[in-house]
């Protein structure tokens, strides 16, 4: 009877165990759902505009309720066809680098170190559709634009933005760098996410190739079976894209997936 009694007990414990398992893993694979997200617009967030004044703001936002930290682009803005003094962060001079105005990459690391010590997420702002004129790209790969009928590079059609050029998707190796360069904030710096610019205006197939990549990077105790389809609520990618003119912005993200978030901005003419 002694027996039978320890038996039952061990197995309500390593019941009890499973189903701590079972919540711990959900919650890791569903931290984006149901998230209050803060963008961070860090040139006016402080009279000094830089990582270091924005970090000792992160306590007092998570009191606020907040789960995720959106920075808008922190990369260094290009010079060339500049808009105003100041210039537009969505004007993109170098994929790997940090604007020298907020700081070091030193700086942004701390961010994301104490963001994460109060189970906080940090999703960087990634401008896919287009660079700065003076990226190095430009000068190294003018192929991997899109250029007029004279051979220079253009804005995205159908808009004003004569400080940036079109990038051309149909460039394999163009959208390899792509990803290499959104791998890169995962690896080195730990990041959890992109909300990606202009998102509609590129292939889906990038978006998927780009997803499937960054999602190896990041991993956990426990494995976690993962759909190739792209969800956005019930409806594919695919399919909801049909849709997009009437939306300004949503969630997409891999299905099942605890690691990479994608905020997908649908803002096309």
């Amino acid at each position: 009877m002694k027996n039978v009694i320890l038996s039952l007990l061990y197995l309500a414990i390593l019941s009890c165990n499973n189903q701590e398992l079972v919540k711990k893993n959900t919650e890791q694979e569903v931290w984006h759902k149901n998230a209050t997200i803060y963008e961070v617009n860090l040139r006016q967030f402080t009279e000094e505009g830089t990582f270091r004044a924005f970090l000792p703001h992160i306590e007092r936002i998570h009191d606020l309720g907040i789960d995720i930290l959106w920075f808008m682009p922190i990369h260094p803005i290009g010079e060339k066809n500049r808009k105003g003094v100041l210039g537009s962060y969505y004007s993109v001079k170098d994929y790997r680098g940090i604007n020298p105005e907020f700081g070091t990459k030193e700086d942004f690391m701390a961010i994301i170190e104490k963001a994460h010590s109060l189970d906080m997420k940090v999703l960087m702002d990634w401008v896919a559709n287009h660079t700065a004129f003076d990226h190095d790209w430009t000068e190294e790969h003018k192929e991997w634009y899109t250029l007029d009928s004279s051979g220079n590079f253009q804005p995205p059609i159908g808009t004003d933005w004569w400080d940036v050029a079109d990038l051309n998707y149909d460039i394999v190796e163009m959208r390899l760098a792509m990803v290499d360069a959104m791998k890169y904030w995962v690896e080195d710096f730990d990041i959890d996410g992109f909300r990606c610019d202009a998102a509609s205006w590129l292939p889906v197939d990038f978006w998927s190739q780009a997803i499937d990549s960054l999602n190896k990077l990041k991993s956990f105790a426990h494995s976690y079976k993962r759909s190739s389809t792209i969800k956005i609520g019930n409806s594919t990618l695919t399919s909801f894209l049909k849709f997009f003119a009437s939306v300004s912005s949503l969630f997409a993200v891999p299905a099942d997936s605890p690691v990479i978030v994608v905020f997908f901005n649908f803002s096309g003419p």
